[in-house]
């Protein structure tokens, strides 16, 4: 299937790894100029330029100035802006309870997940704008509707970012720009598998190993695994082209089938 990219420019938040990194590569794949924004550049982000037109911008999205800095890049760079991926996020568990989270923590869980999306969402729109029809596409998770006190800060955050696309889908849909969320459930990254991720924070917090958090949660997923970053990325990359014309204001569940709900 042609998606019909070719030629289009993408900006892409928290592009040097995990989901980001896998989005960025399936953009490059369907012919995408991708301009990859990361507060550092590893090796694995470099090597997509093999694949075309990637322009990555070291930037930290946490910053008020860091967003906008982004998207001015990206014009100046290709001349405008078709796709807005908003990916960037983090999560820290919260093994001592909701009494030990800070303000400062929870600024700096709300401003990382959910205004890193609004700041670059609204330096991008005038360009997307320019360009339309364009298209915006929000990495959120199931947390934004399945809370867990172990993670309280990033379900708020998270929920936060899935109604704030839901508005703008309603506000931009006349004037052409579509904007869905992607809302993954576990998946292979370093969010969960990594030296400080989920998997190992919850095992040294119960004095287990990590390995054995893994197989429970994945015990959990009727498919029995994690999702991979790759697909979280094909549905994304699906979303931000014209062949999913008429879909906006949705929210897409990838997640093994982890939510029984309907």
């Amino acid at each position: 299937m042609d998606l019909n990219l070719t030629g289009k420019t993408a900006v892409v938040t928290g592009a040097s790894k995990g989901i980001g990194l896998a989005v960025t590569r399936a953009l490059l794949s369907e012919g995408a100029n991708v301009v990859a924004g990361a507060r550092s550049h590893g090796a694995e982000l470099s090597d997509l330029s093999a694949l075309g037109s990637l322009h990555p911008v070291e930037v930290d999205l946490s910053t008020p100035d860091g967003p906008a800095g982004l998207v001015a890049e990206a014009v100046r760079q290709f001349g405008g802006v078709d796709i807005l991926v908003n990916n960037v996020g983090g999560v820290t568990v919260r093994v001592d309870g909701f009494l030990a989270i800070t303000d400062e923590d929870w600024e700096r869980t709300l401003t990382i997940n959910f205004l890193s999306a609004v700041r670059t969402t609204r330096a991008a729109l005038p360009y997307l704008l320019e360009r339309a029809p364009a298209t915006i596409v929000t990495v959120s998770s199931v947390n934004s509707f399945l809370p867990d006190p172990t993670v309280i800060d990033y379900c708020a955050a998270k929920g936060a970012l899935t109604n704030f696309s839901k508005s703008l889908s309603k506000e931009f849909g006349p004037r052409g720009i579509r904007v869905n969320t992607v809302s993954p459930g576990p998946v292979e990254t370093a969010l969960w598998l990594g030296d400080d991720g989920v998997a190992a924070t919850v095992a040294k917090a119960a004095g287990g190993q990590a390995t054995d958090v893994v197989a429970q949660a994945s015990a959990g997923v009727p498919t029995g695994r994690f999702t991979r970053a790759e697909e979280v990325a094909d549905l994304v990359t699906l979303l931000a082209s014209g062949r999913a014309g008429n879909v906006t204001g949705s929210d897409f569940v990838i997640d093994g089938g982890l939510i029984t709900t309907l």
